[in-house]
């Protein structure tokens, strides 16, 4: 006989709605706001009947039994348990979300995520099988989107691994072989991710390819231009007399756009005579003209990452991996194993 409560049957329209977002954070690093307002709105509906059935001690429960089904009533935990619970996941885990993107830990979208996932998942689902109940192990404290956190870190730790193991199988060996990979350089205005490179070496915190390519287009350059006359774009003098909108780094399907409208007559800005002349590559204007740094990504960073680019023909960057997918996949190990770091903590004697 299967059985499980309405409540927690709704929560798992949670799993493709988070899949797809996934999906779409990998191929554009971009997911509509509009795909956290349904399921935050979810979350109240059942939060609110989840707390309604605590109150009248009955929870409302599909069962199917060959081919019998019906909804039938039980018994819901306490009401204590219950708000204590929801206060700690509601409570600590919304601002929590909201203090990472505050201090640049999460992107926005991570951030939303794991906020609509903790008014949804305060307590544990139960699925009952024949035989066999999921999840599988619960975790003593029993809030549930703790175990989806918790669970995330664990599936986001293979990452790393794998991306060595790829970068030691190709002979690419260095520091940063946990956390990017080499690539030719005419390839960076294809991929999104950060350059591990400076000109005086390796660092974790180079140049944001979205701004990148948002230079690129607000230049109306190519990557293959800059690489051909380094020093002539190097110089401010060099830049366009009206810059495009550089937009917001998203990939386009073609980089022909890049190319187009550049605005070199030959003359200067209307602004040129006001920009210092310590100003290569006119990394100062441009983050004057789109209102200051973005993506952690300031004018000293741009001008070391422009001259990389302009210089080396294979770079190191990483193509990072947006926080949704692993927990995408910490949602999933929840739903079906539980909580598997409180599990191997007690498997070695420290739970």
């Amino acid at each position: 006989m299967f059985a499980a409560a309405l409540t927690d049957l709704l929560r798992l329209l949670t799993v493709p709605v988070l899949g797809w977002a996934a999906i779409r954070d990998v191929k554009t690093r971009r997911v509509p706001n509009e795909t956290w307002l349904p399921l935050i709105a979810l979350g109240i509906v059942l939060l609110s009947w989840d707390a309604l059935a605590v109150w009248t001690d009955t929870v409302w429960t599909l069962t199917i039994d060959g081919l019998k089904v019906g909804i039938e009533t039980e018994a819901a935990e306490t009401l204590e348990l219950f708000a204590i619970r929801t206060v700690i996941s509601v409570g600590f885990l919304v601002p929590f979300a909201y203090a990472f993107w505050w201090f640049g830990g999460f992107g926005g979208a991570d951030a939303k995520a794991l906020m609509t996932l903790a008014i949804l998942f305060p307590l544990y689902p139960t699925f009952l099988f024949p035989g066999f109940t999921l999840p599988w192990f619960e975790a003593t404290l029993g809030v549930f989107a703790l175990t989806i956190l918790s669970n995330t870190v664990l599936v986001g730790a293979v990452y790393p691994i794998a991306l060595a193991g790829r970068n030691l199988l190709h002979g690419a060996i260095s520091r940063m072989m946990v956390v990017g990979r080499p690539i030719a350089v005419g390839a960076l205005a294809r991929r999104y991710g950060r350059l591990l490179e400076r000109p005086d070496g390796l660092t974790r915190q180079g140049m944001d390819l979205d701004v990148l390519r948002m230079y690129l287009e607000w230049r109306g350059l190519t990557i293959e231009q800059l690489r051909e006359a380094p020093d002539r774009y190097r110089d401010p003098e060099s830049l366009p007399d009206e810059p495009n909108d550089p937009g917001d780094g998203t990939i386009r399907q073609s980089e022909e756009s890049l190319a187009i409208d550049s605005g070199e007559s030959g003359e200067t800005t209307d602004t040129t005579e006001e920009m210092p002349d310590d100003d290569p590559w006119g990394a100062a204007a441009f983050f004057d003209d789109i209102g200051g740094p973005i993506y952690g990504t300031d004018s000293a960073e741009l001008r070391a990452g422009l001259s990389v680019v302009a210089t080396s023909d294979r770079v190191w960057y990483s193509p990072g991996i947006p926080f949704i997918v692993p927990m995408f996949g910490g949602l999933v190990v929840s739903l079906t194993a539980g909580d598997v770091l409180v599990w191997l903590l007690l498997q070695i004697g420290l739970g």
